[in-house]
């Protein structure tokens, strides 16, 4: 198994090696250079099992001999040992129809814990067995540096520096990242917002004297471990619905495009998924690049889901690839103009590709809280405002096909906003219960590409 550059011009790697280079060298994301398929009986063979053994099929393909199967097997093990229910991944029932695919049981709290603690174990053995280590840089605007910090701290072969955008991440994010106490684990709260992190992060990883000095590794959804890892809960909720007999549709609140893009792939590896929903807050760039109006950046306004405060989506370039018919030279063109000009149109032909499989929608501020309201009365489920706007844009797009809608983070992570809604203030898991009085550790930064870089030279040398 090979992985490409969405731009064409970098290195064909294997899987360990794109995972621990994560962005290509010439500033484009890898993906597969094919996709494994599953058959019909390959799917309906997932019935029964257990989430670990699911995910062992699902990604094995991808894997190549990057590592036996036994060495894989026990890294799925040990990734998912520490998650709060015995299903990793359970659905509820919201109404007819409409199911929630409950993300959030891991370490922290977030769907991105399906990921971050099997790319931990991941590099663990790859770094072990190469005798190496590296600087993992993150950006988050929530859950990612989190689940990040939880997958890493403590390893004596990665040094962990997140961003994040400081004073737009909630309490409980904010703590995750700054009170774990390991001396590998550095929280950088950055004077702007995501995208600034998300820049500076690849203007670090293009800066290629310092990506090769500090030897820097990114955990962020432009590496493709992490997608592969987000494809398998799209096979398991879909076979416990009846799949590959029955087709299923799937609702996804997201920002960066890494947790839908996932179901892109599972789509294109056999599942008989229906329709892909992109469901956006009110910074909606996805859904108004996806209804036609060009992918242009407007600004990002802060919201009560912060982790879709966004506005530079970076895994859409893995979706533009495949519709402009892998030319990676057209893709550098677009991300070109995005670079420049804030923004680019997006041809009748692959718009026409993208909308065969991606619909979208959006939800205002008050949208969101009413519908965290309106769950709650209606079923007893509490909702964290991200996975409301999933819900909202879910009933907009429901029909005869079963339609599932991604939780992606616990609603204690965001109780001032659930609160407000509910009346009710979600309390944090018991293991998480001392968590406002656990001491911060955090480094307040410039929006500075300079300082950002002899900052992290001088840490990881301590």
């Amino acid at each position: 198994m090979k992985y490409i550059s969405t731009r064409g011009q970098a290195p064909v790697l294997s899987f360990e090696e794109a995972m621990l280079t994560g962005l290509a060298r010439d500033g484009g994301l890898y993906v597969p250079e094919t996709i494994p398929q599953m058959s019909a009986p390959d799917i309906a063979a997932l019935a029964g099992l257990s989430y670990e053994e699911a995910a062992f099929r699902v990604m094995r393909p991808f894997v190549g001999d990057s590592f036996s199967d036994d060495d894989f097997a026990e890294i799925i093990s040990r990734a998912y040992a520490g998650f709060g229910h015995a299903a990793r991944a359970p659905m509820v029932q919201l109404a007819p129809n409409h199911f929630l695919l409950e993300l959030f049981h891991g370490p922290t709290l977030a769907f991105k814990d399906f990921a971050m603690q099997l790319i931990g174990q991941l590099f663990q053995v790859a770094l072990k067995r190469r005798g190496e280590k590296v600087t993992i840089v993150g950006a988050t605007s929530g859950d990612t540096g989190s689940a990040a910090i939880e997958a890493f701290r403590g390893l004596d072969a990665v040094d962990v520096f997140i961003l994040f955008p400081h004073g737009r991440v909630s309490e409980v994010q904010r703590r995750q990242m700054t009170t774990p106490a390991e001396t590998n684990v550095h929280a950088l709260a950055l004077d702007g917002h995501f995208d600034d992190c998300q820049a500076r992060l690849k203007d670090m990883f293009n800066h290629f004297e310092f990506r090769d000095e500090v030897a820097l590794a990114g955990v962020n959804s432009i590496n493709w471990a992490r997608v592969l890892a987000q494809v398998v809960y799209y096979f398991t909720s879909a076979v416990a619905l009846g799949a590959p007999q029955r087709k299923v549709s799937f609702t996804v609140p997201t920002g960066n495009f890494g947790d839908i893009f996932a179901g892109y792939i599972a789509r294109r590896m056999g599942l008989p998924i229906e329709t892909l929903v992109v469901a956006t807050n009110q910074n909606d760039i996805l859904h108004r690049a996806l209804s036609g109006q060009g992918y242009v950046t407007s600004g990002v306004t802060p919201s009560i889901s912060p982790s879709m405060d966004i506005q530079v989506s970076s895994n859409f370039e893995r979706a533009l690839f495949d519709a402009y018919g892998r030319d990676g030279a057209a893709v550098g063109q677009l991300m070109g103009e995005l670079k420049e000009q804030g923004g680019f149109r997006i041809s009748q032909g692959a718009l026409q590709g993208l909308q065969e499989t991606f619909a979208s929608g959006r939800a205002s501020e008050e949208e969101t809280s009413a519908m965290i309201r309106q769950i709650y009365a209606e079923t007893g489920e509490i909702l964290c405002p991200h996975s409301a706007v999933g819900v909202k844009v879910a009933r907009e797009h429901l029909g005869t096909t079963p339609m599932i809608t991604l939780a992606t983070a616990h609603p204690a992570k965001f109780p001032d906003a659930v609160e407000a809604a509910t009346g009710q203030r979600p309390p944090l898991p018991n293991r998480m219960a001392d968590l406002y009085e656990r001491p911060e550790r955090v480094s307040r930064v410039e929006n500075d590409l300079a300082a950002l870089e002899e900052l992290i030279r001088e840490r990881r040398a301590v």
